[in-house]
């Protein structure tokens, strides 16, 4: 600045102003604040404005936003709407720092790092009020977005709709926008050509929200017609103008194909954009695609999850549970894993309640997940969910979070049986046992034989062992055979271990003493006790073939540890001998 502008500015603070704009508007915002400074500190509003938005901008000056705010509020009281519109707005987004006393800050804060602190929606109220009704057409729009989304009791959608029309009407861009929002929270059909209107005009004016709004509306043919080449171009707008929402549509459409040529590797950097710039969905899809590659890459699944989860997004907080749990990509924790799975079961995801009911039932978890476990279970069994009901019954059935109830439990397992074979084999169990419900072999078979034709290896047990003894109906060891051998073909050592049984007796199978053996060892091998028993026997006296008495002993001294008393009296014997 010349001493001349100086000399100037100092005796006519309006002729520095306009000398001020015109530096600012030549590209000179350096020599153009101190003139601007010199109008404000005489008390022009239209100054002080400028000079706020130099602080705020950093321009001609070092940024700082305690600056610009004090600079706002001085124009603000001396009644520049321009300035009352943008305090506002930065009240509603909590970027306007407090002052600390009437006369602002000191030197020693002017140009300290800025933070942002929570919105102050009554602040920004008053001063959209006083913008708005001076005339400003963004003051309109902020003051109908706080009618809107502010807090509750400061909420009034007939006056936000009055606002945001008047402030579309003035061509504000904010004004469009919320205007078409409004339009469409009232849900008239006659009035969506009006909605896409006012959405374009917002998104001409370079609004990207408004953007990738007219995008997803010209993707499906909402109030325009349906041009999926045009809405592809517009989430690309969108996108590059850093819109996360946009960014992230359009690397699904990408990875999917489903609006431009498949491009799996341009859509997984656009949803990583969107990631960045704070999508918790994409940045949940990309944990998905990493734990989905082949080979995973658990590591990289973990992170995303992580982010995504830390922002509040259930299922990643699932997700990123099951890793610690497993120690898949991170170390392996079980109490970070359960705190995570708390996360996402105390947000309401249902999947993340069971996961954590089966820790509690397992013993897992804190004293306090066993009250909220069957809280859960019974709000969703209550509505019809028979997964829930059927968790709720083992709650009931071990007394997790609830007082020990069979007879509660057998009801909630009976209603779970209309769909979960797991509730089928439970309820059977109790009605063979008479316990909760008065004891009925022949409807315990009914429920075992819906569960083992779903698959429940127990069930199929249970059911071969009642089609063996007869009991509850007629006897049928050859259809009890079947039902062991597909027992035993999944693994199940009680099955292998009646098979090995049926052959050395001879029971619905000619007796054959090797195969016997076989099926013995195959469930000793699986820690079945009274296999053990019976391979120690077997080897111990030859019945097989060749006598192996030291293996024999081996296998009746594991069959001892299992506590079964005939295994230790046997072994007694050899050390007596």
């Amino acid at each position: 600045m010349t001493i001349l502008d100086r000399l100037t500015g100092l005796a006519n603070p309006a002729a520095a102003l306009r000398r001020a704009i015109h530096l600012s508007d030549g590209g000179k915002p350096a020599e153009a604040f101190p003139l601007m400074a010199i109008a404000a500190r005489a008390g022009i509003a239209d100054a002080e404005y400028r000079v706020a938005r130099c602080y705020l901008e950093g321009s001609g000056v070092p940024p700082s936003r305690m600056e610009g705010a004090r600079w706002l509020r001085r124009a603000a009281n001396h009644g520049s709407a321009d300035a009352q519109a943008l305090l506002a707005a930065l009240h509603v987004t909590g970027l306007a720092p407090a002052e600390v006393d009437g006369k602002g800050p000191g030197s020693e804060r002017l140009f300290e790092r800025d933070s942002s602190s929570e919105p102050d929606f009554a602040a920004a109220l008053d001063f959209a009020t006083k913008a708005a009704e001076a005339g400003s057409a963004t003051g309109r729009a902020i003051l109908g977005y706080i009618l809107t989304s502010g807090p509750k009791p400061m909420r009034n959608a007939d006056a936000a709709h009055r606002w945001y029309e008047q402030s579309a009407a003035a061509g504000c861009a904010e004004g469009c926008l919320g205007f078409a929002l409004s339009l469409a929270r009232r849900g008239g059909l006659a009035d969506r050509g009006r909605i896409a209107q006012e959405i374009r005009r917002a998104a001409d004016a370079g609004l990207p929200t408004a953007t990738y709004l007219l995008a997803v509306i010209t993707e499906h043919g909402l109030g325009v017609t349906q041009d999926l080449v045009a809405a592809t171009s517009l989430y690309q707008a969108a996108a590059e103008k850093g819109l996360p929402a946009a960014q992230f549509r359009l690397g699904l459409a990408l990875i999917d194909g489903g609006l431009v040529e498949h491009d799996a590797a341009a859509g997984e950097a656009w949803v990583r954009r969107a990631a960045l710039a704070g999508s918790i969905e994409a940045a949940y899809l990309l944990g998905d695609r990493y734990v989905k590659s082949r080979p995973p890459d658990f590591v990289k699944a973990a992170a995303w999850y992580l982010r995504a989860a830390e922002a509040g997004h259930q299922a990643a907080a699932r997700a990123i549970a099951s890793l610690y749990l497993t120690g898949n990509g991170v170390a392996k924790d079980v109490k970070e894993g359960t705190r995570w799975l708390r996360a996402s079961a105390n947000s309401g995801n249902q999947e993340a309640q069971i996961d954590l009911a089966n820790l509690v039932l397992g013993g897992a978890g804190e004293p306090d997940d066993t009250t909220s476990v069957a809280e859960w279970f019974e709000a969703a069994a209550s509505s019809g969910n028979l997964i829930a009901a059927f968790n709720l019954g083992l709650c009931f059935a071990k007394g997790v979070g609830v007082r020990q109830d069979e007879e509660q439990a057998a009801q909630w397992l009976r209603r779970a049986a209309e769909g979960v074979a797991e509730a089928q084999y439970m309820y059977a169990r109790m009605l063979q046992d008479g316990r909760g419900v008065a004891a009925d072999p022949q409807q315990a078979r009914v429920w075992f034989a819906e569960a083992a034709d779903a698959g429940v290896r127990d069930a199929q047990v249970a059911l071969a062992e009642m089609l063996l003894n007869g009991r509850g109906g007629a006897r049928s060891p050859a259809a009890a055979v079947q039902l062991f051998e597909r027992a035993a073909e999944d693994g199940h050592a009680g099955a292998m271990f009646a098979l090995g049984a049926l052959y050395a007796a001879g029971q619905g199978l000619p007796i054959d003493q090797t195969a016997a053996q076989k099926w013995f060892a195959d469930a000793a091998d699986r820690g079945h006790g009274q296999a053990q028993l019976m391979l120690g026997r077997y080897l111990s006296n030859g019945l097989a073939g060749e006598r192996d008495p030291a293996t024999g002993r081996l296998w009746l001294e594991r069959a001892a540890a299992h506590g079964i008393q005939e295994a230790a009296d046997e072994l007694a014997e050899f050390a007596s001998d």
